[in-house]
């Protein structure tokens, strides 16, 4: 059975990616960083394992990843790097402090994360990683400069590592979801809500499984000819 790490994986998106993962017959190991409360609420509904620590730290997820390979008694064969944080504002106003935190949250993170599990991929020839990326990282969105610059940053970073592993048996690949319905867009105002919706042709957020059926795809075998892609779940949006 393929061990599975999803980043961020207590919650929202990354919660879904891993009871869908879990339900499809894979170990999972959730990574959370913070809230405690919520990853213990999960672990308690789903059995899931759940380990902590801050994903911008390299020398934190080497120490994470080995807890995990020690628990769960072997190597990531799939990882989904979905940990991200917001810190928005226009780019006049924003201070530098929210720029790094938003780029190494979310995108020297997935540096951090694949460069501690792919030589162990590399050496068994197999592994599938997939990137969350955003909507926002293809068109780019007022007073998000630096959310939009650390997703789109994951679609080039996504194409690179795919060149450098496709002869390795290891594919990657990347998700620019659009508004997928969360906590986070159910606290939404309903008029701006409204015209989000107005805006997005099939007339609806996505859904979480929609997000979590495209991870299940792209970590077996059925899509070992699909690397270096970016699969944009949008509602058709911005084509």
């Amino acid at each position: 059975m393929k061990i599975a790490l999803v980043t961020g994986g207590t919650r929202g998106i990354g919660g879904g990616i891993s009871r869908a993962l879990s339900e499809s017959g894979y170990f999972v190991a959730a990574n959370y960083n913070k809230d405690i409360d919520t990853a213990k609420k999960f672990h308690e509904e789903t059995g899931i394992p759940i380990f902590s620590w801050d994903v911008s730290d390299y020398d934190s997820c080497i120490k994470g990843v080995e807890e995990i390979c020690n628990t769960l008694g072997g190597d990531v064969d799939v990882l989904v790097n979905n940990a991200g944080i917001t810190k928005d504002g226009m780019l006049h106003k924003m201070d530098p402090i929210d720029w790094h935190r938003v780029i190494a949250t979310n995108l020297t993170s997935v540096f951090n994360m694949c460069r501690v599990v792919i030589p162990a991929m590399r050496e068994k020839r197999f592994g599938r990683i997939i990137n969350l990326s955003s909507v926002n990282g293809l068109k780019g969105q007022v007073g998000q400069t630096n959310y939009s610059a650390a997703k789109a940053g994951i679609l080039g970073f996504t194409k690179s590592l795919a060149l450098e592993s496709a002869s390795k048996g290891i594919t990657v690949n990347a998700i620019a979801p659009g508004y997928i319905s969360t906590d986070m867009t159910d606290a939404i105002r309903d008029d701006i809500k409204e015209k989000i919706i107005d805006g997005i042709p099939v007339g609806r957020f996505g859904k979480v499984d929609e997000i979590a059926n495209a991870v299940l795809y792209l970590s077996g075998e059925e899509a070992s000819y699909v690397t270096g892609t970016t699969l944009s779940i949008n509602g058709g949006q911005y084509l």
